[in-house]
């Protein structure tokens, strides 16, 4: 499996829900500018903030007309964690194919937003998968924060949360264009943003979560107080909040350890979300990381998934290129550590993810309420009961997780709790 470099694998263990759906697919790659932007990059103490054009490429996958014949699948070019190293994936979409006039207002939109550093290919299972089952999926390159462009975190911080937004009206304004590629095929009025750690920190801080005071003045983040624009209970912030995103998933958001969450500014999440995190996340946290962030939204309807003993990784990154199990001289270790668990199979669990996400999203944007009884479940997986009569239907006892085949749903948790009366 690595040396195919695939990112479409399916395993036959994999929930029902992470099938591939029925569109067949395409895909472009688009650039897009966000003018006079702050250039956190070179903020100096005691100067005017400088400002620049920001530029961002943006990977779009969407359901496609596909000639007879017609194969695709590679994205050749891609960097590695190295930042150096490029290779060659290759899944089922077709570069450039024509796109599926979609039957109603368009398909809705979902954005994805990588880690520090990644880069727009690094959730690239779940963009493919998502887009077989009738999403256009806009994930993007995060400038200053990708494998090849890593700069100061600062800019991360500021800018994840703008990118977001401004991907979401720039694919609204392009819907609208005429000649345009996604004219009419994308409704941006109907979206949802998914982030992966500090992609995870921009989707909260999207779904309404103010940052701290405390956050916006500390030496390690964002200089001369830029950071301040996302401040709980500040205009700016508030601002940013968009009724056009409907759902929200953020997969090991990071900050909650480092002091840039508390319940005040968590009370501002809004949007259902969906978190899902590593019970021994070293990097975001989790009891006192991301579960806390859970538990804190208490104004929006959340689940959080939980792998037993995955680390930061879960779920979220593509499976480790063939190429990146080499040394790597530069980085002091192999970049497979970047993609892989030390417990569980990748490709496993983004097929758990794939199979959840298409629950919470056909649920949140699609409006399909047969979604619900794949996400109230028994909270711990192992404790879900396989009651089957012998021409396959269920008795009543039968709690095991919907979905699931038996003997597969092990070692993985479901909390979800409803939004709290807003005082």
């Amino acid at each position: 499996m690595a040396e195919d470099n695939r990112i479409d694998l399916v395993r036959p263990d994999a929930p029902q829900l992470a099938a591939r759906g029925a569109f067949a697919i395409g895909v472009r790659t688009i650039d897009l500018v966000h003018p006079d932007q702050p250039d956190i990059v070179h903020v100096e103490a005691g100067k005017p903030i400088p400002h620049y054009d920001r530029k961002l490429t943006v990977e779009i996958w969407y359901p496609a007309e596909i000639p007879a014949g017609a194969e695709g699948g590679d994205y050749t070019g891609v960097f590695l964690r190295d930042g150096e190293t490029r290779v060659t994936l290759h899944g089922t979409a077709l570069r450039d194919a024509a796109p599926k006039t979609p039957a109603a207002a368009g398909y809705p939109l979902v954005i994805i937003s990588h880690g520090y550093p990644g880069n727009r290919f690094l959730l690239s299972p779940l963009a493919e998968n998502l887009a077989t089952k009738g999403y256009v999926v806009a994930s993007i390159d995060h400038t200053d924060s990708t494998y090849s462009d890593q700069g100061k975190f600062g800019s991360t911080l500021v800018n994840r949360p703008l990118d977001q937004k401004f991907v979401l009206d720039e694919m609204a304004r392009l819907s609208g264009e005429s000649g345009h590629f996604l004219a009419g095929l994308v409704d941006a009025s109907n979206a949802a943003v998914i982030g992966y750690s500090m992609g995870g920190y921009g989707a909260v801080i999207t779904a309404g979560g103010g940052v701290t005071r405390a956050a916006t003045e500390l030496e390690s983040g964002a200089p001369a107080g830029t950071l301040a624009i996302h401040l709980a209970g500040s205009a700016s912030h508030e601002k940013l909040i968009d009724p056009r995103i409907k759902a929200v998933v953020a997969l090991a958001p990071w900050g909650m350890e480092r002091g840039y969450w508390d319940a005040a500014g968590l009370a501002g999440v809004r949007k259902p979300i969906f978190f899902v995190a590593g019970s021994v996340d070293d990097v975001s946290g989790y009891e006192t990381g991301v579960k806390k962030i859970f538990e804190q939204s208490v104004h929006a309807d959340r689940y959080l998934l939980t792998f037993a003993n995955a680390n930061h990784n879960a779920a979220a990154p593509m499976p480790a290129p063939a190429e990146s199990w080499a040394m790597s001289a530069k980085l002091g270790f192999a970049p497979f550590d970047h993609y892989a668990d030390p417990v569980w199979d990748t490709v496993r669990m983004n097929n758990i993810l794939q199979h959840f996400v298409t629950a919470f999203l056909g649920k949140e944007l699609k409006g399909d309420t047969s979604m619900d009884a794949y996400l109230s479940l028994v909270e711990n997986s192992g404790d879900g009961v396989w009651a089957a009569n012998a021409d396959g239907s269920f008795k009543p006892e039968h709690t095991y997780w919907r979905g699931f085949r038996k003997r597969t749903a092990a070692g993985l948790s479901l909390i979800h709790l409803d939004p709290a009366a807003r005082p």
